[in-house]
């Protein structure tokens, strides 16, 4: 029989030390010894005390307990919860230096990872800091303790679920509105049996998914839905699976109905969804984006494009404005129905849509089989190794890589460079969390 590992004691009193240097992840770094400490809210430079709050062999973690000699780039965090929400790590530096921050651990992964530089560094791109987040999967419990219904973001290192009454970077109809979302759950026969919300916002309406373990009785039914009439809502019900999801408000058919819509005013395109795709969560920033990619590419008007990972068409369709002819590649086949709604619905008829797995062998199928004048990728955080080992087959003499996960796209550029011929050009951010310490990035990469 195994023996249950014992639970190391952690050292009780404060610890002081100067913050040498900050995490890909924005903890300050110490050494105690042999010991690597990471210290959430720590800043290069600063004399604190911190408290352990986990240790290893040779890493430790820690929260600050004291600031003795603060960083001049602190600021004072404007969430009042921000000490315990896990939702945002960054608010306690100031904002022009958590962009230079997110810059720095990309260069630094290029860099070491990558073994590949950019040859310029391209200007971060910057919108709202406040408000921005339309997009939010919020955890719902009861605390038997404290006698109250949480709706919001866990805790930082920890499941619980942090107490909270706003959240500042959700979209103001829902972030301002978490106590009323509270109590209305509270009022529900199940409210013990929903664990969580999906949060969904176009540009003018907005969607929640209510997660729930058990059915609802009809009083409930009715209590959601003028609460969905009042805050202007759509509200969807998820009893199962993803599969079981339906829309509880408005009803099938009412002429009160509007989809959730983005527009890209200058490319003159309205693109439709679900509030279960995949959308930006920051659609200032989304919109800049596209622009920047669009002038990386460079297309020429009798240009031939690829965009790998297309989902609902978010490059393809500003694409199809500017070139010949764009073919867009997406692994869900929802998604490339969706594309091809919004292709027909803008009027495009310069692209096509395939649903393909491109993790896995798509060698045989005819879009695989063509040539392309430039590409875009843009994957999840596992990156796009597949694709990009597969990329000389295309001929493509430009290419641009939009990433979530630097430590993948420095992966990928090694490949694209030191394997596939290409030079990387240019490469940067982009503030598409605000406050957090999730970088997203853009890289250019010429034959």
């Amino acid at each position: 029989m195994a023996r249950r590992r014992r639970k190391q004691r952690l050292p009780q009193d404060p610890v002081q030390v100067t913050i040498k240097s900050v995490s890909h992840d924005g903890k300050g770094v110490c050494h105690i010894d042999d010991t690597t400490v990471f210290i959430d809210g720590a800043l290069e430079g600063e004399e604190l005390t911190f408290l352990y709050t986990n240790k290893r062999k040779n890493v430790a973690e820690g929260k600050v307990h004291e600031i003795i000699k603060p960083s001049p780039l602190r600021v004072e965090p404007e969430c009042p919860h921000f000490s315990i929400c896990g939702g945002c790590s960054l608010q306690h530096l100031a904002e022009d230096q958590q962009i230079l921050l997110k810059q720095g651990v990309l260069l630094e992964n290029l860099k070491r990872i990558g073994k590949a530089e950019p040859e310029s560094v391209l200007e971060p791109l910057r919108g709202p800091h406040w408000g921005y987040r339309r997009k939010a999967r919020l955890g719902v419990r009861f605390v038997v303790k404290k006698d109250k219904m949480l709706v919001g973001f866990r805790e930082k290192h920890s499941n619980f679920l942090a107490e909270l009454e706003t959240c500042k970077v959700l979209h103001p109809d829902v972030g301002l509105h978490l106590r009323d979302l509270s109590d209305l759950i509270l009022s529900l026969s199940i409210y013990n049996q929903i664990p969580q919300i999906e949060v969904a916002y176009g540009d003018e309406q907005g969607a929640f998914i209510i997660r729930h373990l058990d059915a609802f009785n009809e009083a409930d039914l009715q209590k959601i839905s003028a609460y969905a009439e009042k805050m202007s809502l759509h509200i969807y019900l998820q009893p199962k699976g993803p599969d079981s999801i339906t829309r509880l408000y408005p009803v099938e058919g009412a002429e009160e109905f509007k989809p959730l819509s983005y527009t890209l005013p200058e490319h003159d395109i309205v693109n439709e969804f679900r509030p279960t795709d995949f959308t930006q969560v920051n659609m200032d920033i989304n919109r800049k984006m596209i622009n920047l990619a669009l002038e990386l590419l460079a297309p020429g008007p009798d240009a031939k494009v690829l965009d790998l990972f297309c989902g609902l068409g978010n490059f393809t369709l500003p694409l199809a404005r500017k070139v010949a002819h764009v073919t867009g590649v997406e692994g869900s086949s929802e998604l490339v129905i969706r594309a091809k709604e919004n292709a027909l619905r803008n009027g495009i008829e310069n692209a096509d849509f395939y649903a393909a797995d491109l993790f896995k062998d798509f060698s045989g199928m005819k879009w695989a089989q063509q040539k392309y004048d430039c590409i875009l990728l843009d994957p999840a955080r596992s990156g796009a190794k597949e694709i990009v080992e597969y990329l000389p087959k295309f001929a493509a003499h430009t290419v641009v890589y939009v990433s979530c996960n630097p430590s993948t796209l420095a992966r990928d550029s090694e490949i694209m460079v030191h394997e596939n011929g290409y030079k990387l050009v240019k490469a940067g951010v982009m503030d598409m969390f605000p406050h957090t310490a999730h970088v997203e990035s853009i890289a250019l990469f010429v034959k």
